[in-house]
């Protein structure tokens, strides 16, 4: 139940983070709700997950799967940079994510 709780906070945060730069560029209410209610609901959910996992864990977990998430979904659907650095670092910090999981 834990990871599922990591996983809806980093979508959740992934959401949030979309919200963000559409809120940014467009002040309205729906982008207002995916920044507020994204960000909302992504503590919510990692707060819950801190009842079945260590908060190290669960914490660089969520940090992880939402700041990749949210760097391919600005980079393949918003518009930024596909450079090939910027790709290596994530999939970097994916591969530190799934290490965190399997010795966790």
């Amino acid at each position: 139940m834990g990871w599922f709780l990591v996983f809806l906070a980093a979508a959740s945060e992934i959401t949030g983070a979309v919200g963000l730069k559409l809120y940014s560029q467009q002040k309205n209410i729906r982008n207002g709700i995916l920044y507020i209610g994204g960000f909302g609901a992504s503590l919510a959910f990692l707060y819950g997950s801190f009842q079945f996992l260590q908060l190290s864990i669960a914490y660089a977990v969520w940090v992880g799967i939402g700041t990749a998430g949210a760097v391919f979904i600005n980079m393949f659907f918003l518009g930024e940079s596909k450079s090939s650095g910027r790709i290596f670092s994530v999939v970097l910090i994916i591969i530190g994510v799934i290490g965190l999981n399997a010795l966790s």
